[in-house]
């Protein structure tokens, strides 16, 4: 009998998991497979981008509502979750930028950061990971620690002689790196919502673009989760401080969404399984091996 399927997706704060490749777990929660999202930071230095919220008793007990939010999340996409406990980094405006604030995330050593979460790799024992790129996917100083991390965790999680005292070493198989926005994708959308006769909100987005670097070349994984996107937006709109209901996120018809690009994208970086590329599956080759572990 195979052995039950785990993906852990490592996230810096409460509203990444939802933003970023959230129908994808939805799809494998579906499928059986055991989903645990890692948490880095509780978010309490985020902005509050929905205007009907900005408020100063949201302000007050911002901490506090953005855990309320994570659990309204968690129970819609069906995940398991947990904290790493590190306190947001916030996101530094200016110019010059102003120093990080002192005991913040992205201020941790990355060896001694990555512990906690080389313990939740050997407890869950995840065949395959899933975090940010060396950018953070966007360069917020947490996000950008949260790769390090990741990427740390994963390589000691199975050496027997790294964190010895953080339980029985467990090599996870795969990792990757979540491709939440190509140019590809981006000028898809764009042309599928011009062509309805709708103003598309991404053609300032793609003037931006010219002076961007591509991450579509990237993307070794393409994962079809299209009937899973209004499970995503639900989770998404569970963090209500995070995003406005009537805003950019939720311009454009589901329906476009789904048949203009049905898949969430990612980044094969590491792997301890014989999987040819291109994939469209996370567990490629983990599934054919799982049994034996």
């Amino acid at each position: 009998m195979a052995e039950q399927l785990r993906l852990m997706a490592v996230h810096a704060h409460p509203d990444d998991e939802s933003s970023k490749g959230a129908a994808t777990t939805a799809k494998y929660v579906a499928e059986g497979v055991d989903v645990l999202v890692v948490t880095c930071t509780g978010g309490e230095r985020g902005s509050v981008l929905n205007p009907k919220l900005d408020r100063p008793d949201v302000w007050a007990n911002i901490a506090d509502i953005r855990r309320a939010e994570m659990d309204a999340a968690r129970a819609i996409l069906g995940i398991e979750q947990a904290w790493l406990g590190f306190v947001d980094s916030g996101l530094p405006e200016g110019d010059p930028l102003p120093p990080l604030p002192e005991g913040c995330f992205a201020l941790q050593d990355v060896a001694v950061a990555a512990g906690p979460l080389v313990r939740l790799m050997r407890e869950f024992r995840p065949h395959v990971v899933t975090t940010y790129d060396e950018e953070g996917g966007y360069p917020h100083p947490d996000h950008i620690m949260c790769h390090k991390v990741s990427v740390a965790a994963f390589e000691a999680a199975g050496d027997a002689e790294r964190y010895p005292e953080l339980g029985e070493p467990w090599q996870p198989l795969k990792l990757y790196y979540d491709i939440g926005f190509s140019k590809g994708k981006i000028l898809a959308l764009h042309e599928a919502i011009l062509a309805t006769g709708i103003e598309s909100p991404y053609a300032e987005w793609l003037t931006r673009w010219e002076d961007r670097p591509d991450k579509g070349p990237r993307i070794t994984t393409r994962v079809e989760c299209a009937e899973y996107f209004p499970v995503r937006d639900d989770a998404l709109r569970a963090h209500a401080t995070q995003v406005d209901p009537d805003g950019f996120w939720f311009q454009v018809p589901m329906e476009l969404q789904q048949q203009a690009w049905p898949t969430e994208d990612f980044q094969l970086v590491r792997s301890m399984v014989d999987s040819p590329l291109p994939e469209s599956d996370l567990f490629a080759g983990v599934r054919e091996t799982a049994h034996a572990r």
